[in-house]
């Protein structure tokens, strides 16, 4: 991906899985990045594995000077921020009797996270002449679900969320935009797979037009795209990294008259 060399990543939730696999990426690219994750441990084992090229401090999106200190620490380490990637997630859902408590910890973290990660880099990013932002929402954003309530509601609000931030700082040559992957393995999918990627392709091909799961570095691919010089013109947008599944309706690609010869 042209444009990437020597630019500056801050990356959330960058310890493990799809901001793990955007690191390394980054790294690949020419790119520094900026690891911020609670998983101290996980964090710093990554730092480490990737060099000079890296560093990390611990982070919490729902903290505002948690926030201030890494961003303050990032840009004393590289001198400032190109490049924003909001990978921190909260998955915990209740459902739609979910406590006041789960909906307002999958907010903050989900939606306002994002939302005060770019107004702390956004300076940065404008003496610099510009940058890019990645939001992560999802699949789970677009459709109607039963059992799941906080985590979809949230991640349909950061595709309203990208488009607000796109507008409000496109005047300063600061481009967001968002990705909603599908299954990938990572995190709850390894445990719903118990651990086996077969087993977890043959459950997506179910539903997949692909008929895979996605790979972190499918995702990692995507974000590096949003944030290189091939995607100069681009903003506002969400982009799927989903096997396909955006483009199927409620008959899963078969079409209607063909069920109804079968019946």
């Amino acid at each position: 991906m042209k444009g990437l060399q020597d630019k500056v990543a801050v990356i959330t939730g960058g310890a493990k899985g799809i901001g793990e696999a955007t690191a390394r990426a980054f790294i690949a690219a020419g790119a520094r990045v900026a690891l911020g994750d609670l998983d101290d441990k996980a964090g710093t084992a990554l730092s480490e594995a990737l060099g000079q090229a890296a560093c990390f401090h611990r982070l919490d999106v729902t903290d505002d000077d948690g926030i201030a200190r890494f961003v303050a620490a990032a840009q004393d380490a590289f001198g400032g921020i190109d490049i924003l990637v909001n990978c921190a997630v909260y998955w915990p859902d209740g459902g739609l009797s979910s406590d006041r408590e789960t909906w307002l910890a999958s907010f903050n973290t989900n939606v306002v996270g994002p939302a005060k990660m770019l107004e702390a880099v956004a300076p940065s990013m404008r003496r610099r002449g510009g940058g890019a932002v990645v939001n992560f929402s999802s699949i789970a954003g677009k459709f109607g679900q039963k059992g799941r309530g906080c985590y979809p509601v949230a991640k349909a609000a950061v595709q309203q969320l990208t488009r607000n931030q796109a507008m409000e700082h496109a005047a300063d040559g600061i481009r967001v935009n968002a990705i909603s992957p599908g299954w990938t393995w990572a995190g709850p999918i390894i445990d719903l797979a118990k651990g086996e990627i077969a087993r977890g392709d043959r459950l997506a091909a179910e539903y997949f037009p692909l008929a895979r799961l996605g790979r972190t570095e499918d995702v990692a691919n995507a974000v590096l795209y949003l944030c290189s010089n091939a995607a100069a013109f681009v903003t506002g947008i969400d982009l799927p990294v989903d096997g396909g599944y955006a483009m199927i309706g409620p008959d899963r690609g078969i079409p209607q008259m063909g069920r109804m010869a079968d019946a």
